[in-house]
């Protein structure tokens, strides 16, 4: 890793030569030595850095040449600082300039100073480097090759996902039938094993299993660690109670104590029967905080946990002792075929090379993760090089001496890391600084790396496309973990495994990268680049001191109730005037803090998630900003001072507010500055509000030529031809985000040649057509269209799109039918249509949308039946119908159905209502009548309205003779989860309709819904 401090320090010391060395003189020769020595040190460097943990002599060696680029590094950022100018304008300007003068003297007679110092440093441990090359060879040691192979899918890359599972059929099993089966009494079931083993995968494997889902409707996953606030597990357990029921959180819950949250889910939980897995479970007190929550209700409830101690399943499962399941090493044969699976795409091992994986595979000793890590370090060897795979080999057999199988692991995981490039161990070291089992945002991620300097520019890529790359690197070598994935496979977040974790922390204190600071450990060593403080609390904050060498500050709130309101440390521009990073997520703060423009060489800044309601001009100080994130903060207008960063590439300023009568989220933007075109470097840009601003703001926007993704907010009809020019000229965007208020038409017909990568584009707001150039944007991934207004059905020229994966209709169409026709949407997953009022029909022809997942219908109510042909989607796993008409909904009930078709009877003429209060359902049975069609439906009609009034239940309603089957329920058989939920005055009733005969409800007592988002 000191490779990377290096490589850091050149580049810095490289672009010095480059704009001041000529000008400094004395300065320029002690320069242009250390950038050599340096650059033979790298190579030295390169290949210590695999070996350092075995030799104690080559450590202190390293740790020499860090400190070295550490102290380099400082002096040049210093030399940056002080002559840093923002000269002005006028008299004040001269004077300006008069005084830059002096401190530039100041400042040349410093630097020339600290260069003669750091060259007898390097002097002398560039002496010992050679004696120690001499003496030991180290570099033909290693020889072997850093070149890397194309490695699997990016599917494949995942931690012991579904294509890597092997021996898992029959623990899942016997796990299935100890949640399935026995007593009625609420029980414990535990699976044991060290990190590494697959018990979260085991489990989760369980968790998702189709006779597990239909036997718990009510399903919930805790991951615990052992700083987590107990306040936030149960309002993730409320809160994904409430999902299943596709609601809101309840109102309030954010500002209740710890007995009023366990009362809540106790009450929920009374008379259901319920599954809660509890992952990663470190301390029985972890149980004992959630244990009353959990009611013991007789219904067969059931506590899946997971624990790397075995004592700690034995005490929770004192009660079922027989239930405790010890998750064992991979046998020999499994472990090989796991090993395959992960080395070689042919998922063979080539001849030449399987006694040196044996050999390795040996060493694993069945530890799933210290498989999967190795083979993520072997599949980027060349499989014709077998000295390569036998390096593997030694330095892995080094490290397995110790039969501590724990230790063993963490060591395969060492090598794992070793094998990195030093950018990607930068990026992977990163990881712990971030509190453990937090998911991790991976725009953030790359918006960071950016700022870190880990990215290194590459031709035809843009720096986000290259931090985009390493992340999916570290995800192919099986070291990240995809927590959340768009449906067109963008990853959303991820993590890092809490074994992994533990190494890198460790390696991370080793090296100065970074340290972490609690309220139980409040040091940090002093050169440490980055800092972390987690679990923020007041007395943190008053005691820790921040170095004047810190780079990076990271602060993570969590604000227990009981505990007082934290504050933020002192911002001393003297103290971090070195600081490139700061990151305040969520903060409490209301104002902008002054002491932040005097951090001249900051380059991201986050205020994300706070109060802040406005920037200063002053903000224009900070000339080297390369991300502002005002995402969630009350901003609405940026001052003209914001033109003078003239780095930025990233701007996010906006908020949501949801809308209490249609349950949609408003976003609300920002008023830019005149002349916003003048950020030649912006790659995005959300969300600017045109409300106000005049038509030279799209004019503006044709000036920002770097963009990749841009949101226009309240977009007038009049800016339309001038927008399609300025959109033209953006030939690097991949998503665009385009909303106009009801009064006002988006106009997109002048567009004539779309941004040729375009991936994802949001229109939201009345279309007079659909463009006719949106059918020939072949980059197309996803598409959202809101409040179109559409006479045609938009289907038919979507249709052919050839890599469309995410379609949202939301208000879109106003005619009555829609059809799929065959062959059309050829990679479409997710399919939603919301609110199209006159639908009465969609129908769906053989072979068209052949890989659709989930299909969501909302609000269209006057759609009659199921979609016609649903039965030709076979690969479909969701179907969800929220806010539909009862009678819709009525009619997936697998004994009845709602029609009007009319069934004349000569013997009878009455209705007979059967009410079956014991189940909590209003059945009603047509004897016969000969009375008009709307007459039989006002009198059923009457007959639920009155029984709901009387008893708020939700109910059933069938028509027809008992037990003969829907038509509809037969449609919907195949696909394995199906949801339907309606509206009854202001309350809302959910089904959930499986494929045992029965539509489950998952309510007793319908309750008002706040603040749902449609949400996919």
């Amino acid at each position: 890793m000191a490779e990377g401090s290096v490589t850091f320090s050149l580049m810095k010391l490289t672009d010095f030569l480059e704009r001041e060395g000529r000008l400094l003189l004395g300065v320029h020769g002690q320069a242009e030595y250390i950038y050599d020595e340096l650059e033979f040190m790298k190579a030295f460097l390169r290949v210590a850095d695999t070996m350092e943990e075995y030799d104690e002599i080559l450590k202190v060696l390293v740790n020499k040449v860090r400190v070295v680029a550490f102290e380099m590094e400082d002096a040049l950022d210093d030399f940056k600082l002080r002559v840093a100018n923002d000269y002005g304008r006028g008299y004040y300007a001269s004077l300006q300039k008069a005084c830059h003068f002096v401190r530039f003297l100041t400042a040349r007679h410093q630097i020339a100073s600290r260069m003669r110092h750091i060259k007898s440093r390097v002097k002398n441990v560039a002496e010992s480097h050679r004696r120690y090359l001499n003496k030991n060879n180290i570099m033909e040691q290693g020889s072997s090759s850093t070149s890397a192979m194309h490695l699997a899918r990016r599917g494949d890359a995942l931690l012991l996902e579904d294509a890597d599972l092997v021996g898992i059929e029959e623990p899942k099993r016997q796990l299935i039938k100890w949640l399935v089966g026995g007593k009625s009494e609420r029980e414990m079931v535990s699976v044991t094993g060290m990190g590494g083993a697959g018990k979260t995968t085991l489990t989760k494997k369980v968790y998702d299993d189709a006779d597990v889902k239909k036997h718990f409707k009510f399903c919930v996953w805790i991951t615990l660690s052992p700083h987590l606030m107990m306040d936030d597990v149960l309002k993730d357990v409320i809160q994904q109670l409430f999902l299943i029921l596709r609601k809101p959180k309840p109102p309030g819950m954010d500002s209740m104590d710890h007995n009023k949250l366990r009362a809540m889910i106790s009450r929920f939980l009374r008379k259901r029967r319920y599954l809660i897995v509890l992952d990663d479970v470190w301390h029985s007190h972890s149980w004992e905080a959630l244990e009353h929550a959990l009611p013991n209700n007789n219904f067969g409830s059931r506590i899946l946990l997971t624990t790397r101690n075995t004592e700690v399943a034995s005490t929770l499962c004192i009660d079922s002792l027989d239930k405790v399941f010890e998750l064992n090493s991979l046998s020999a044969e499994e472990s090989w075929t796991l090993f395959c699976k992960k080395t070689f795409r042919i998922r063979t091992c080539p001849p030449h090379l399987k006694i040196v994986a044996e050999k390795i595979m040996h060493r694993c000793e069945g530890l799933p993760l210290a498989i999967v890590a190795i083979s993520g370090v072997l599949a980027t060897k060349d499989v014709s090089r077998i000295d390569e795979w036998e390096m593997v080999y030694r330095s892995l057999a080094a490290e397995l001496e110790d039969n501590n199988k724990l230790r063993s692991a963490t060591r395969i995981l060492s090598l794992s890391y070793s094998d990195l490039p030093f950018h990607l161990k930068s990026c992977l070291l990163y990881f712990s600084i971030f509190p453990p089992g937090t998911p991790i945002n991976n725009r953030r991620l790359i918006r960071l790396f950016i700022a870190e300097g880990f990215m290194k520019a590459k031709e035809g890529m843009a720096l986000e496309e290259v931090a985009e790359d390493c992340l999916q690197e570290l995800r192919k070598r099986s070291l990240l973990q995809v927590v959340k994935a768009s449906p067109d496979g963008r990853v959303k977040s991820c993590r890092i495994h809490d074994l992994l974790r533990e190494i890198i922390i460790l390696k991370s204190r080793e090296q100065d990268f970074a340290a972490i600071v609690k309220e139980e450990n409040l040091g940090f060593p002093e050169k440490v680049r980055r800092l972390s403080i987690q679990n923020v609390t007041p007395n943190i904050t008053r005691k820790v001191y921040i170095d004047s060498k810190l780079r990076s500050l990271l602060m993570f709130w969590c604000l227990d109730s009981s505990s007082t309101k934290p504050s933020i440390p002192a911002l001393s521009s003297s103290r971090l005037r070195l600081l490139n990073v700061l990151d305040l997520e969520g903060a409490p703060l209301e104002e902008f803090p002054s002491q932040i423009v005097g951090l001249r060489l900051l380059k991201y800044l986050s205020l994300r998630h706070t109060m802040v309601d406005r920037i200063p001009s002053s903000i224009g100080k900070l000339q080297n900003l390369e991300t502002l994130d005002l995402k969630h903060t009350k901003v609405t207008e940026l001052p003209a001072g914001i033109l003078k960063l003239r780095k930025i590439s990233h701007l996010l300023v906006y908020f949501y507010e949801m809308e209490a009568d249609n349950f949609i989220k408003t976003k609300y933007g920002f008023k830019a500055p005149c002349h916003i075109g003048c950020l030649h470097s912006l790659h995005r840009l959300s969300l600017l509000d045109a409300k106000h601003c005049d038509g030279t703001l799209m004019l503006e926007v044709g000036k920002l030529t770097q963009l990749r993704r841009l949101g226009i907010l309240n977009l007038k009809m009049a800016d339309g031809k001038t927008l399609c020019s300025s959109l033209e000229k953006l030939i690097n965007l991949r998503a665009l985000s385009l909303n106009s208020d009801d009064s006002e038409v988006i106009d997109m017909e002048y567009l004539r040649n779309p941004p040729p990568l375009l991936q994802r584009l949001y229109l939201a707001g009345c279309l007079k057509k659909l463009p006719e150039w949106l059918s020939t944007v072949d980059s197309l991934v996803t598409l959202v269209l809101k409040w179109s207004r559409l006479h045609d059905d938009p289907s038919e020229a979507l249709q052919h799109l050839p890599n469309l994966v995410h379609l949202e209709l939301i208000q879109v169409y106003d005619g009555e039918a829609m059809c799929f026709q065959a062959n059309g949407f050829p990679r479409l997953k997710l399919l939603a249509l919301n609110n199209l009022e006159r639908l009465n029909t969609i129908t769906v022809e053989k072979g068209a949308m052949p890989r659709l997942e989930k299909l969501v219908v909302q609000s269209c109510k006057s759609l009659q039946r199921v979609p016609q042909g649903i039965r030709h989607l076979t690969e479909l796993k969701v179907l969800e119908f929220f806010d539909m008409p009862r009678e819709f909904v009525m009619m997936l009930h697998p004994n009845g159905q709602v029609s009007n078709n009319i069934q004349r009877s000569s013997s009878s003429s009455s209705f007979e209502c059967r009410v079956d209060w014991s189940w909590r359902n209003l059945c009603l049975l047509r004897l016969g009548t000969p009375t008009s069609t709307l007459l039989q439906f006002s009198l059923q009609k009457l007959l639920v309205d009155c029984c709901l009034l009387l008893k708020k239940v939700p109910f059933r309603m069938y028509r027809g003779k008992p037990g003969v089957d829907s038509d509809d329920y037969k449609k919907v058989q195949h696909i394995p989860e199906v949801y339907c939920t309606y509206q009854t005055e202001g309350n809302w009733d959910a089904y959930r309709v499986d494929s045992i005969g029965r539509a489950k409800c998952f309510e007793e007592e319908p309750m008002e819904i706040r603040d749902y988002e449609w949400k996919l």
